[in-house]
């Protein structure tokens, strides 16, 4: 028998009554009648009604006692009077006969029992409080879960797990680095990983075929409500002699199976999922994270004007602006007021307003008094209107326009109610410009992955207008969130230096900072690809969870600071004197 307890607050059956028992945990509720006093004790494991007798002489004990203190109760095992059946415990409760009380509690500076309106940051403060709410602890028993299931599915398929370094290299590319002065080289900093990219791909080098990590990566990033600032975790997976099939293969059967195991209810997409090429998704959905969830797609209506009648808009499409067209079933007869509010919304916007037909009972609507019946007509055949639809009509040119589109397919879909919120819709996102055009320089910089295999390789690279390369690349979004990024490595160093001296990096820019992939590449290097996917990200969306500190242990707050432990902090002159640092005050920064 055990010291402190013979079961768990969530054991006890009704084929348990009868037996003598202890248990130990917090008290999380108390409920005095007069001559009874009720005892909801929670431990990890569930929750089971003591109760007390007023003629006891522990009556008086437990009555003293707060919420939350630690107490162990003896008893016997007794039949429910009013029994509970939205708990496992609630055919049972315990008749106590003795009770130890373990830690006492202070006062509560927030409810444990109860959901609350605490501010954010005394929970954070408190967070070893908020872990013991039932939401949030079911929250991390879900992560951990997850990320169990996630290293046996790998596992199934072939992949062993290695741990690659913390203290790295800086990296000139992606957010800021996370820097730890280094006390042994004076004046030289490491740098906490972003991600294990290079050491993925080293290990792929040396021979080991099939990696993967449950790996912590760090930047000094803004926080957000899907980001968490500082840390987070990422499933890493990479695997030689691979093209970008075989890793879809692997992440289709992994997060496949995630997904139907933890949906807890939901419809679930089935692999092999959709392939939507960055283009096409830009064009169709205004992002390259399209929420299939809803069903509004946008399709390039530009050839229906130039003469179409409508002037303003047969204008732009001359000057070579874009018109997008969105066909909403069934709202032809919303009142004019619908109409006006997304033409003020694009407005708002900095997009200048849409135009509508409407295919109302009444008559079309909207800028259809323009047009002529020939045109009204080659709406219906051309773009599949149907009597009681709209069409939306958007003009603009480039990414700012493409995702304001975006935003106002996702605005109507919300505001009709459009959404399948009972969903998990997956999809590929695939073929990324391998370069964009900085739209404040001009200048041709890397879009997505510098270390990604050009579609074309070296042929591309030499003959093609850099805008038109493709890439290897693809995320996996799921209800528009972006869960995982990847691509097919370039594994050819004159492959690599090629692409870096377009985007303005000369070989010894490449073999400064990547100096150790580089040198691993010249002496044999096989074909690789690989992705990542976010665990809290993808923890997040499985509990339909808005922020994402929630689904974290110990999260830092929207100001990258852990207000339990009081991080970051000052350390003593001592320690900057062993680091060779001397802080500068902010008043001294130019």
């Amino acid at each position: 028998m055990q010291k402190y307890r013979t079961h768990t607050c969530g054991e006890l059956r009704a084929s348990d009554i009868g037996k003598e028992v202890k248990l130990a945990g917090w008290i999380h509720r108390k409920r005095n009648l007069g001559n009874l006093c009720f005892v909801d004790l929670r431990d990890h494991y569930g929750i089971t009604q003591c109760v007390v007798d007023s003629s006891s002489d522990l009556f008086e004990k437990i009555e003293a006692l707060r919420p939350e203190s630690v107490v162990g109760f003896t008893g016997s095992v007794i039949a429910r009077e009013s029994v509970n059946k939205n708990m496992p415990t609630g055919d049972i409760e315990i008749k106590v006969s003795a009770i130890k009380v373990h830690s006492e509690a202070d006062i509560l500076p927030f409810q444990v029992a109860v959901e609350d309106d605490a501010p954010e940051e005394m929970r954070l403060k408190y967070r070893f409080l908020d872990l013991r709410k039932d939401r949030i602890h079911k929250n991390i028993l879900l992560r951990s879960k997850v990320i169990q299931r996630s290293r046996e599915l790998m596992r199934e398929q072939g992949f062993t797990e290695y741990q690659t370094p913390i203290l790295t290299a800086s990296s000139p590319e992606g957010a800021r680095d996370f820097l730890v002065p280094s006390r042994i080289n004076p004046g030289k900093f490491y740098a906490l990983p972003q991600a294990p990219q290079q050491f993925k791909q080293l290990l792929m080098v040396s021979g080991f075929d099939r990696y993967f990590q449950i790996a912590p990566c760090f930047r000094d990033e803004d926080p957000r409500a899907d980001r968490s600032p500082g840390e987070f975790y990422q499933m890493d997976m990479e695997m030689s002699f691979a093209t970008q099939e075989d890793v879809f293969a692997v992440i289709e059967h992994t997060l496949g199976g995630i997904f139907n195991e933890f949906a807890n209810g939901k419809t679930v997409d089935q692999a092999p999922y959709l392939h939507i090429p960055f283009r096409e998704a830009m064009l169709k959905y205004g992002s390259d994270k399209p929420d299939l969830r809803n069903p509004l797609v946008m399709q390039d209506v530009t050839k229906f004007f130039g003469e179409s009648g409508f002037g303003v808009y047969d204008t732009m499409a001359k000057e070579g602006k874009m018109i997008k067209g969105m066909v909403v079933e069934g709202i032809a007869d919303k009142p004019r007021s619908f109409f006006d509010k997304l033409d003020a919304y694009a407005k708002e916007e900095g997009m200048g307003g849409i135009a509508y037909v409407a295919f109302a009972s009444a008559g079309a609507k909207g800028i259809a008094k323009l047009l002529s019946e020939a045109k009204l007509a080659e709406l219906k055949s051309e773009y599949g209107v149907k009597d009681g639809d709209a069409i939306l009509f958007m003009v603009g040119k480039g990414v700012k326009f493409d995702k304001f589109t975006g935003r106002l397919r996702n605005k109507v879909g919300e505001e009709l109610g459009l959404f399948d919120e009972n969903s998990f819709r997956m999809c590929w996102v695939v073929d990324f410009p391998f370069y964009e055009e900085n739209e404040e320089t001009g200048a041709v910089e890397f879009s997505h992955n510098p270390f990604s295999m050009p579609q074309g390789g070296m042929d591309a690279l030499m003959n093609k207008n850099p805008l038109d390369i493709l890439a290897y690349q693809y995320d996996f979004v799921c209800n528009g969130v972006e869960l995982l990024s990847g691509a097919v490595r370039n594994h050819k160093p004159e492959i690599m230096y090629k692409a870096f001296e377009i985007a303005g990096y000369d070989h010894s820019v490449v073999d400064n900072k990547f100096g150790g992939m580089i040198s691993a590449f010249k002496f044999g290097a096989p074909p690789h690809a690989g992705s990542a996917y976010g665990v809290d990200r993808l923890v997040m969306l499985l509990l339909d969870e808005p922020i994402i500190r929630d689904v974290i242990l110990f999260p830092l707050n929207g100001k990258a600071q852990d207000l339990m432990m009081q991080a970051p902090n000052f350390v003593t002159q001592q320690q900057l004197d062993e680091l060779h640092i001397r802080p500068v005050p902010v008043d001294d920064k130019k």
